[in-house]
């Protein structure tokens, strides 16, 4: 017996010691490739591509806005949280723009992937794909199974692919809340909501068991105009459908149909299996099948100048204004890193525009205004200020958009919930529970605000005082930016979103259109002629060595290593808690919406 127990113990030395080999092999050689690419830093990369090739468009994982930074984190990786990299919407667009305009380029294959992304970001993926077609390039896509995300984008292939043992899921658009308040009584936990809005329903799930009346209706009403419009948009790329097409795909459940039915509808072209795609785009080329080759949007990205011309003097700047709206925030939008950003930007001589580009549901009022604020600055220097929004720019996010020159908005954005709300926690309930009595002596009534009592009469009063005054100022703020009268800013605030075409209408945004429509608008109001100007991306992006070490191939020794440790959904959990602990609470939040196709 203890003969086995010392070759165990043996056999697990030296199968640790073999890991932690083949470990520091792989990564001596990612490390040489971090030097490598630290050290062209200053110098542009490009990628020589030969002719007849095929950009492939991989519609898989999550979609963001612009790179994200990873962290050099042994516990995240250890506990799984870096298995996928995110693909970056201007750095997809970029690659596509490229393969457009390259001779080598003859031809876009998508691969359909189960997309997580929200419909603004997909529509701007499908416009790209439409204007690609616009050289006369063909576009084929591929699918096993098609979500309603993938059928979006593909809508505008030439010819559309589907395995014959797979489907097509097209089944309406909406998204699930849920509610807390009877989890609360249970566990002795009251909220208390202050607000100003009728349709500000953010904290609805806190302090109720179902969805108020309101906050049903602006959904209906969102939903129903966004769906339509998708209807639409696919229709267009697709001739054999009309604009009824998907509404009554989803009213007859053709996610459970055969793809035989999928194919007599006319929502695909084709069925074949995805081994014999390689010879079907060799064809379209004019190549055999394993002598094509392929370039991601990605590797094209890395030829073009786009969001890096940071050294022209006529510069036109894009900045990224990205998730909630917090303080000393390490993701989202931390007003103490991007208001000193703002402030550059407005004292550099070179940048003669900025573009925002704004991806906000809300969040904190006090760094909405200082964001509110520094934009102010810089418009006090007599440069144009242009907004671009895409998925969300509400609440928080519309307050840092509302004094724009001009704001253009994806068809498919949700902006608006002008409104504000307070949200504030009382435990008095769960202390008693716990056997805990809390005393408190004080000299003045202020200091009873506390997380073990609930708020007195009094101080209720005082609470929904500062937050009228916050929706005041938060009024005037989009009157003066808008030109509207504040009488009818409070007729359309309320805290009701709106999908851009709504908001168009009631002059909350100027124009339906992309980032470049904005970036083209802003260069030509500040009087710079086309080809003499140059885009620069803030912040500058630049990865760290977590992010070229994943290039490098360790995704895959990411999967093992989770693999071993596991899911510990307990540290999910407290994080999860603690970031809902850390947000002011003084919130200007859209309502919480769940809109995701994937």
């Amino acid at each position: 017996m203890l003969k086995k127990f010392f070759l165990n113990l043996l056999s697990s030395f030296v199968g640790a010691w073999i890991a932690i080999g083949l470990f520091s092999i792989v990564a001596f050689f990612a490390v040489i490739g971090v030097i490598a690419r630290f050290g062209g830093d200053d110098e542009k990369t490009s990628t020589k591509t030969s002719s007849k090739s095929v950009l492939v468009l991989d519609l898989t994982g999550t979609i963001v806005e612009t790179p994200e930074s990873g962290q050099f984190d042994f516990m995240s990786l250890a506990m799984g949280g870096d298995k996928d990299t995110p693909s970056a919407l201007n750095v997809l667009l970029n690659g596509i723009r490229e393969g457009k305009d390259s001779k080598d380029i003859v031809a876009m294959y998508i691969k359909c992937g189960h997309p997580s992304a929200s419909p603004a970001t997909l529509n701007a993926l499908r416009q790209a794909v439409a204007d690609f077609k616009k050289s006369g390039k063909k576009v084929y896509a591929y699918a096993d199974a098609m979500t309603m995300g993938d059928y979006f984008v593909a809508s505008q292939a030439d010819s559309l692919f589907l395995n014959p043992g797979g489907m097509l899921e097209v089944s309406g658009l909406g998204g699930t809340t849920l509610f807390y308040k009877d989890f609360l009584d249970k566990i002795g936990v009251k909220m208390t909501l202050v607000k100003v809005g009728t349709f500000k329903s953010a904290a609805e799930p806190y302090i109720s068991n179902s969805m108020s009346d309101p906050a049903r209706a602006q959904l209906d009403t969102l939903y129903g105009n966004m769906w339509s419009y998708i209807g639409k948009a696919v229709a267009k790329g697709r001739k054999s459908l009309n604009d009824s097409s998907l509404n009554k795909a989803a009213n007859d459940f053709i996610v459970f149909k055969p793809s035989s039915y999928v194919l007599k509808q006319g929502f695909v072209d084709r069925l074949a299996y995805e081994r014999q795609m390689d010879d079907i785009i060799g064809n379209l080329v004019g190549k055999k099948g394993n002598d094509v080759d392929y370039y991601t949007p990605e590797t094209l990205a890395e030829n073009s100048d786009w969001g890096k011309d940071y050294n022209n003097k006529n510069r036109v700047a894009v900045l990224y204004a990205t998730g909630e709206i917090q303080e000393y925030s390490k993701s989202g939008i931390d007003c103490y890193r991007l208001v000193p950003q703002i402030t550059q930007l407005a004292d550099d001589d070179n940048v003669k525009a900025l573009v925002l580009r704004v991806n906000s549901p809300g969040g904190s009022v006090f760094g909405s205004e200082q964001i509110g604020e520094a934009l102010d600055y810089f418009k006090s220097k007599g440069k144009p200020f242009i907004v671009s929004m895409g998925d969300y720019a509400a609440s928080g996010g519309y307050w840092i958009s509302c004094t724009a020159d001009k704001i253009y908005a994806d068809p498919l954005t949700i902006t608006g919930s002008i409104g504000i709300f307070g949200l504030f926690p009382s435990a008095e309930g769960l202390v008693k529970k716990l056997g805990i009595t809390p005393q408190t002596v004080s000299t003045n009534p202020g200091k009873d605000i506390s997380l073990f009592y609930d708020p007195t009469p009094q101080q209720l009063e005082v609470l929904q005082d500062y937050i009228n005054d916050g929706y005041s100022r938060f009024v005037k703020r989009v009157a003066k930016g808008r030109n509207l009268k504040e009488s009818r800013v409070r007729q359309i605030a309320e805290g009701r979103v709106y999908d851009a075409a709504q908001a168009k209408s009631l002059k909350l945004v100027d124009q339906l259109g992309s980032l470049d429509d904005a970036v083209l608008y802003a260069a030509s109001k500040a009087g710079l002629k086309a080809d003499k100007y140059g885009v620069a991306v803030y912040p500058k992006y630049k990865p760290d060595m977590w992010d070229i070490l994943r290039s490098q191939g360790f995704d895959q020794l990411n999967q093992e290593i989770s693999k071993i440790a596991g899911e510990n959904p307990e540290s999910i959990l407290v994080n999860e808690s603690a970031r809902l602990l850390r947000r002011s609470p003084w919130q200007a939040l859209m309502p919480p919406m769940y809109l995701r196709f994937n």
